[in-house]
């Protein structure tokens, strides 16, 4: 798919038929993940795929806006090992990069006719507690997002969202 076009036709699915993904559709997910670039080149992404029915029932249970993940039957949480990530925990570096990651992961789920949903863990202490637990990550390991992944129930209309009233030239300023 070419690249624009996935880009202006993303869309957050939140409804899944169930069926599974194929492991290597998923690996391919964490390939485009690691794709992405990173403070310093630091490579400290860690993808956690997910495969398990009983561990995302647990998610799905346990993270407030995650409950997609029933129907998806797929996670990938970004995470970082702030033990080499550039700055680790002292700077947002970590967090710039796993945004990368994850924006590449969504990207390359609607390149392949996957649906995905980023729902947040961080900045919310308690659902990065939550996912530290589930999944007994090491205290370096830290949690960004969990992405749903799975095959989507229906087809998810694109929407225009340019406004170029957003956009200035040269200098900032407000279009009526």
């Amino acid at each position: 798919m070419e690249a624009m076009k996935a880009i202006l036709e993303r869309r957050s699915v939140r409804k899944y038929t169930g069926e599974a993904v194929s492991r290597d559709k998923l690996l391919m997910l964490a390939k485009a993940g690691m794709a992405a670039p990173t403070s310093r080149d630091t490579r400290h992404f860690h993808f956690i795929i997910i495969d398990n029915s009983v561990l995302i029932n647990k998610l799905a249970e346990g993270l407030p806006y995650a409950k997609m993940l029933f129907t998806a039957k797929h996670a990938i949480i970004v995470a970082s090992d702030l033990s080499i990530a550039h700055g680790g925990a002292e700077t947002d570096y970590w967090l710039q990069d796993c945004c990368a990651a994850a924006e590449n992961i969504l990207l390359a789920a609607h390149a392949l006719g996957l649906g995905a949903c980023w729902t947040a863990a961080h900045p919310r202490a308690e659902r990065v507690a939550f996912i530290k637990e589930a999944l007994a990550l090491p205290k370096n390991i830290s949690p960004l997002c969990v992405i749903a992944v799975g095959v989507p129930a229906g087809e998810e209309k694109p929407r225009d969202k340019f406004d170029a009233s957003h956009v200035s030239w040269n200098q900032w300023s407000l279009q009526s």
